[in-house]
């Protein structure tokens, strides 16, 4: 059955090249940069099951992190242009691009959005993180971003990110907490009653939001309950069938997409062929896996 990767990562190497001359310190942050599949695409395609074609997205080493707004926008800028010849150059891998917007340089990130996002057929939207310069993705500053989406019809991808407050980060559980805080945050910021044409993809199946759905109901007003069902979701959890169908429940089966992390989470290359199998052990119909895979990606991307 083809499918449709909604959430792939690669990590160009001369932006990298770029970066780690900003910070040297980058590749010791996460033991996921020194992922060679990230990188190599000889090597990736060794690896590919020459069915799934990946919707590629930089992995989060954010020039916003480190230095001012021009040279982010200028870093942006080439990072991007360098995604789109990856994507150019393995079609039969790469479905399409989303790109990276500096968020210290809202101007130029509206920019991106109008003259590119909605100019080329490669991209389908940009990438955003659950925090940006130490502040909720729902923070005012960044609505212009959100507003621009909305109007040429793209949605944003929700990547989570560690919030630096906190002593205690993990891979395991905080990445999952803060892509629900971050909905939350949206909801109650009331940004789908503002923009009720943005559309915004959140990484790992929506984080908790399906298995506290009674909390949701019953703490929540019906209106705010309503909007945390407005996201789409990927399926990037690691398998999990029962996860997926509490997924399917509260989303909604038209909400949810087939995303892997890859080439993350299993080595050498990603979880592609057990996130698809746990796919195909959920209790939803042949109709709505079909969907899952590939459907609903291009019926969410129909502009």
């Amino acid at each position: 059955m083809p499918r449709v990767d909604v959430f792939a990562h690669v990590l160009p190497e001369r932006f990298y090249a770029k970066m780690r001359a900003v910070e040297p310190e980058i590749p010791n942050r996460y033991a996921f940069f020194n992922n060679p599949v990230l990188t190599n695409m000889e090597l990736r395609r060794l690896h590919w099951d020459g069915v799934t074609r990946q919707v590629i997205s930089h992995v989060n080493a954010l020039p916003e992190d480190y230095v001012g707004p021009a040279e982010a926008a200028e870093l942006c800028r080439a990072g991007n242009e360098e995604l789109l010849e990856m994507l150019r150059a393995n079609r039969d891998m790469f479905e399409a691009a989303v790109l990276m917007v500096p968020m210290n340089n809202i101007d130029e990130a509206v920019r991106i959005v109008r003259e590119q996002v909605a100019a080329d057929s490669d991209v389908v939207g940009v990438q955003v993180f659950t925090r940006a310069l130490g502040r909720s993705i729902a923070a005012p500053e960044f609505l212009p971003l959100f507003a621009a989406l909305a109007e040429v019809g793209a949605p944003a991808w929700l990547h989570p990110v560690f919030d630096a407050r906190k002593p205690d980060n993990n891979l395991v559980f905080s990445w999952e907490y803060e892509l629900s805080q971050a909905m939350l945050q949206l909801v109650e910021a009331e940004v789908f009653r503002e923009l009720p044409g943005l559309k915004v993809i959140v990484h790992h199946a929506g984080g908790m939001a399906p298995f506290f759905a009674g909390r949701i109901d019953r703490i929540m007003s019906a209106e705010h309950a309503a909007d945390m069902r407005r996201f789409y979701v990927d399926t990037a959890i690691l398998g999990n069938p029962r996860a997926l169908d509490l997924a399917v429940d509260f989303y909604g089966a038209d909400h949810v997409l087939f995303g892997t992390d890859a080439p993350l989470g299993i080595l050498p290359a990603g979880a592609t062929a057990e996130i698809a199998d746990a796919i195909g052990q959920t209790n939803v119909s042949d109709e709505v896996k079909q969907a899952i895979f590939e459907d609903n990606y291009h019926k969410l991307l129909a502009r």
